[in-house]
C-alpha cells in the first residue's frame, strides 16, 4: 500500500512538473511574440545570431557586445549606439543564447567560443577588423577577438579581467547543470528570478536608479526565458576559469589600442582590481574612471563611450602575427 501511494505521489510530481514546464516555456513564446526581434539575422557556424544594425560613414565597423543578463538593446537604451553611428557602420550583437540569439548545446560557450561565432559572423557581413566594445562579460569576447582575430581595437567597459572570487557567480551557475538545471529553469526558476530580479537591477545602476528606458527594452520576462538563463548560468560559471587561464596573455594585446572606462562605485566588478590592474598591465592603454557611477557606466557616460572609440580608431594598430588555427575575417 506504501509502495503505491509512494508510485502514485511521484506520478503526480512529475505530472506536475510537466505541466509546469509546459507553463513557463508557453509563457516565454508568448513574451517573444510581444517583443519580436529589433534586427537581423546572420547564421555563423550553423548558429542564428540576431543583430541591430545602424549608421555608416568612413569610419571603421564597430561591433558592440552586452553584459551577462542583457541584450543587443541595452545598447540602445543607454544611448551608445546613436552617437557611434553618427560616424561608423555600428552592429549590436545579441551574444549566443540572449535576445534572439541561439545558442546550441553542442559546445562549450567559452569567451573563446563565442569570439569564433562571432568573427565568423563579421566575415559573413563583409566586416574587416572593427573596433570591438564590449561592457561586462562582453569584455571577455572582446579580449578574446582582441587575442586571437583581426580587430582594430578594444573599448573595454566595466570589465572583469582577472580571476578574484565571485560569490555571485558561483550561485547563478546551477542553471546550467544538466538535467537538474533544466528542471529548475522551466518550474522555480522564473517566479525566483522575477523576485531577484529588482534587487539585481539597483546593484548593478547603483548608485543610481534604474532607468525606465532600460527596463522598457529589455523587460524581465524576455531575460527570464529558460534559454537565456542557461546562457547567463554558463557565463558565470566560465567566468573566473576563462580569466584565469588567459590573463597571462593580456600583455599580447599591447599591439592594439584600448580603452578602459569603469565608474567609481561599480559594486559587481571593482575597478581597482580589474580596470585599473589591467591599465598596469597596458600601460599603452587609455584609463577612465567615471566619478559616481556604477557598473552599468555607459548609461551616465555614453558620450565617453563613443569618444572612447574615436580616440581608438585615430590610433594606430600593429599587424598581428597569426596564430595556428585562427580566423581572420574576410568579405563574403
Amino acid at each position: 500500500m506504501q509502495k503505491d501511494r509512494a508510485a502514485l505521489a511521484l506520478a503526480a510530481s512529475a505530472a506536475t512538473l510537466a505541466a509546469t514546464a509546459l507553463g513557463v516555456r508557453d509563457a516565454a513564446r508568448r513574451t517573444e511574440r510581444a517583443h519580436p526581434p529589433w534586427g537581423r539575422f546572420v547564421r555563423a557556424d550553423g548558429v542564428p545570431l540576431h543583430y541591430i544594425e545602424a549608421g555608416g560613414g568612413s569610419g571603421p565597423p564597430v561591433i558592440l557586445l552586452h553584459g551577462n543578463g542583457t541584450m543587443a538593446q541595452d545598447w540602445i537604451a543607454s544611448g551608445v549606439i546613436a552617437r557611434i553611428a553618427e560616424r561608423h557602420r555600428v552592429l549590436a550583437f545579441d551574444r549566443p543564447g540572449y535576445g534572439y540569439s541561439q545558442r546550441p548545446r553542442d559546445r562549450l560557450w567559452t569567451a573563446d567560443e563565442q569570439a569564433r561565432v562571432l568573427a565568423n559572423a563579421f566575415a559573413r557581413l563583409g566586416i574587416e577588423r572593427p573596433i570591438v566594445v564590449g561592457h561586462s562579460w562582453g569584455t571577455l569576447v572582446a579580449i578574446a577577438l582582441g587575442l586571437d582575430h583581426e580587430v582594430a581595437g578594444l573599448v573595454l567597459v566595466s570589465g572583469y579581467f582577472f580571476p578574484t572570487p565571485r560569490v555571485d557567480a558561483l550561485a547563478f551557475s546551477p542553471p546550467a547543470i544538466p538535467v537538474l538545471g533544466d528542471v529548475f529553469r522551466y518550474t522555480a526558476g522564473p517566479a525566483i528570478g522575477r523576485l531577484l530580479a529588482p534587487r539585481i537591477l539597483r546593484k548593478i545602476f547603483a548608485p543610481h536608479p534604474v532607468p525606465l528606458h532600460f527596463t522598457q527594452a529589455m523587460p524581465t520576462s524576455m531575460t527570464l526565458r529558460p534559454w537565456q538563463v542557461r546562457a547567463s548560468a554558463e557565463d558565470s560559471g566560465t567566468m573566473v576559469p576563462w580569466a584565469a587561464a588567459q590573463a597571462h596573455r593580456y600583455p599580447e594585446l599591447h599591439r592594439l589600442p584600448v580603452s578602459i572606462l569603469a565608474g567609481s562605485e561599480d559594486q559587481i566588478a571593482d575597478h581597482q582590481r580589474h580596470s585599473v590592474r589591467l591599465h598596469e598591465v597596458l600601460p599603452h592603454s587609455d584609463l577612465q574612471i567615471v566619478p559616481g557611477l556604477g557598473h552599468m557606466v555607459h548609461y551616465g557616460a555614453a558620450a565617453r563611450v563613443a569618444e572612447a572609440v574615436e580616440a581608438v580608431a585615430s590610433a594606430p594598430t600593429a599587424p598581428r602575427q597569426e596564430a595556428p588555427g585562427s580566423i581572420v575575417p574576410s568579405p563574403g
